[in-house]
Formats: C-alpha cells, sequence, structure tokens
C-alpha cells in the first residue's frame, strides 16, 4: 500500500475529482476482492464496488482531513453497501413469497363479442334518434340524458309541465320501436357482408347441400 500524500484526504473531501480517480485507482481492486468475499459472487461484486464509489463521494464530507489511507474507510462503506443490498434482496423475495401464484388467463372472448353487441346497438339507437322529430329529441336530450325533471325541462323549451309529460312518453315508445326496426336491419347487412367476404351467393347451394335449380 503506497504512503498517502500530504493533503490528499482534504482533497477527496473537497470533491476532487483526480483525487478521487486516485482513489479508485488505487484502491478499486481491493475493494471489488472485499465485495467478493462478502457475496460470492462477482458479478454481485462489481455492482457494489460501483455503489461503494458512489457512496462514497456522497460521504466524502465526513471524511477526517488528517489520517492515512482511505482503505478502511472504502471497507466500512462496501460493508453497509452489501448489507443494504441484502436486506432489499431479503425482502424482495418475502414479497414474491406472499404473492398470489398467478392463475390462468381471463378468457375476453365473451367481453369482446359483448361490446361489439353493445356498439351495434348504440349504432341502432342513434340512427333511431335521427328519425325522431326534434321536438322528441330535446326532450329525451334534456330529461333523459340531461337529467333534468318535469319542471326544468318545461322551463328550458318554454312549454307546460304536461306537454313535456306526453312528449317524452312518445318520444321513448318512438324510440324503442325505431331501434327494434333498426338492429334487425343492420343483422341482415352484416350477413350480407360477410357472404360477400367469403365469396358465397345466398342462391348458389341449397340448405341440403344440392345446387340451386
Amino acid at each position: 500500500m503506497q504512503p498517502i500524500q500530504p493533503g490528499f484526504r482534504a482533497r477527496v473531501r473537497a470533491g476532487d475529482e483526480e483525487a478521487f480517480g486516485v482513489l479508485f485507482r488505487e484502491h478499486g481492486r481491493s475493494v471489488y476482492n472485499h465485495c467478493f468475499r462478502l457475496t460470492g459472487d462477482w458479478s454481485v461484486a462489481e455492482d457494489c464496488t460501483s455503489l461503494v464509489y458512489l457512496e462514497a463521494w456522497r460521504l466524502r464530507q465526513k471524511v477526517d482531513p488528517e489520517g492515512g489511507s482511505l482503505l478502511p474507510w472504502l471497507f466500512g462503506i462496501a460493508v453497509h453497501v452489501v448489507h443494504r443490498r441484502r436486506r432489499v434482496a431479503r425482502r424482495h423475495r418475502e414479497l414474491m413469497a406472499r404473492m398470489t401464484p398467478p392463475g390462468l388467463l381471463p378468457d375476453f372472448a365473451d367481453d369482446v363479442a359483448k361490446r361489439l353487441d353493445d356498439q351495434e346497438r348504440i349504432a341502432a339507437v342513434r340512427a333511431a334518434l335521427g328519425r325522431l322529430p326534434r321536438a322528441d329529441r330535446e326532450v329525451l336530450a334534456l330529461c333523459v340524458w340531461g337529467g333534468l325533471g318535469y319542471a326544468d325541462a318545461a322551463e328550458a323549451l318554454a312549454i307546460p309541465v304536461g306537454t313535456v309529460r306526453s312528449r317524452l312518453s312518445r318520444a321513448r315508445k318512438r324510440l324503442e320501436r325505431l331501434s327494434a326496426e333498426q338492429i334487425p336491419e343492420r343483422d341482415r347487412e352484416l350477413a350480407t357482408a360477410e357472404r360477400q367476404v367469403s365469396g358465397d351467393r345466398p342462391d348458389a347451394v341449397r340448405p341440403n347441400g344440392g345446387n340451386a335449380a
């Protein structure tokens, strides 16, 4: 071990980068070997050595300006680094042990089919809304989607409360009827599209498998 130069500790304490370079060149291998002796793993020892010098930089102002070699100080930091790493690894193992083993992934097929069906129905309702009179659409927007009561809707539209009630009742019935009409229409469109994609002609094959007449 080379004798320490006068003022070297003060330079390390002050954060002199050149002094830290010397500190690494002189003691890096010793710190690495020490970390290996503590961990028994070369890869872990390499990581710990890097952490030792990072900690040394952070704790540099605790260095006494007077004294001999800084290797014991580095070894002390190494002990704390390895201990902290072991504690983190132990907590990680305990956490993994408490976790429930992963089960089978859920089958999303039904959920996807339901969402597609919902989208179909939403599209049908929107198409039906477009066929309603404006007065019916207005009262539906205020009372159903806007959440207004009959009196507030009547005030907004400047019409009697009774008119709001009758319009809302009529609009709901119309919307239900038009939506029911729209959904089968979309089913027919989907069936036609599927036949076009597959290249089938509806009159090409009989249900029993024979050719059409």
